[in-house]
């Protein structure tokens, strides 16, 4: 290393090489943070930047799923930079939903689990996302009914029913997201799914469960028992 090679570029081989000893999951958030902002910011110390944004949202995911303009409220953050981390959101959406996807049937919960939380758990707005299944639980589509405010989606149960039925669905699995973090279901959300479960059992369509999900965790009706 001369002396007009940049600091920086010690920590960058070092922290490369431990990336590949242990993988990502021997890194803490920040230092994750640091090798994708490697590539989008190659001529700079990142490390201090890294720092900011973990601080500003709370952890990796929360940086990547922040929304593009207030990515761009922090420091030293561009517009290049922050489309960067949306592709690596985008991309991680995309693995979740192939790997529900490729089952035939919605046996995993694990999986639905998993791709709702990459999807929805760090949205700033609520969603009601509808997941409609064939009689085998194959998966048929995955649609966002509706978008809503910090606390509040607009749920029309007949509108849910009409599209699976549409779809030619037998059962299917709402989710939708509580951008406080607190995934405990509210009495407006049990009322709301009593209200879809009373228009779909006479049809013939069945409701196998409503997942709410949070920034750290996620609640099941049928699990508490609300199904």
């Amino acid at each position: 290393m001369t002396d007009e090679t940049p600091h920086y570029h010690g920590h960058r081989d070092r922290l490369r090489q431990r990336f590949t000893t242990t993988g990502g999951d021997g890194l803490a958030d920040y230092e994750l943070l640091e090798l994708v902002l490697f590539r989008s910011i190659p001529r700079r110390d990142v490390k201090a930047l890294a720092k900011d944004l973990i601080a500003r949202f709370g952890s990796f995911a929360e940086v990547v799923a922040a929304p593009t303009e207030r990515l761009r409220e922090v420091g030293g953050m561009g517009e290049a930079t922050a489309i960067d981390l949306k592709i690596i959101e985008a991309a991680s959406r995309r693995m979740a939903k192939g790997a529900v996807r490729k089952r035939e049937s919605l046996s995993s919960w694990r999986a639905v689990i998993d791709y709702c939380r990459v999807s929805m758990a760090f949205s700033e707005r609520e969603e009601l996302r509808l997941l409609f299944l064939d009689k085998r639980n194959g998966l048929i589509a995955d649609e966002v009914q509706q978008t809503g405010t910090v606390d509040h989606t607009p749920v029309y149960p007949r509108e849910v029913v009409r599209r699976a039925l549409e779809l030619s669905a037998t059962a299917l699995i709402i989710v939708h997201n509580h951008p406080s973090g607190d995934p405990t279901p509210s009495s407006a959300d049990i009322k709301m799914t009593q209200d879809i479960v009373a228009i779909a059992k006479p049809l013939g369509l069945t409701i196998h469960d409503h997942i709410i999900i949070g920034r750290d965790g996620h609640a099941s009706f049928k699990g508490l028992g609300l199904l």
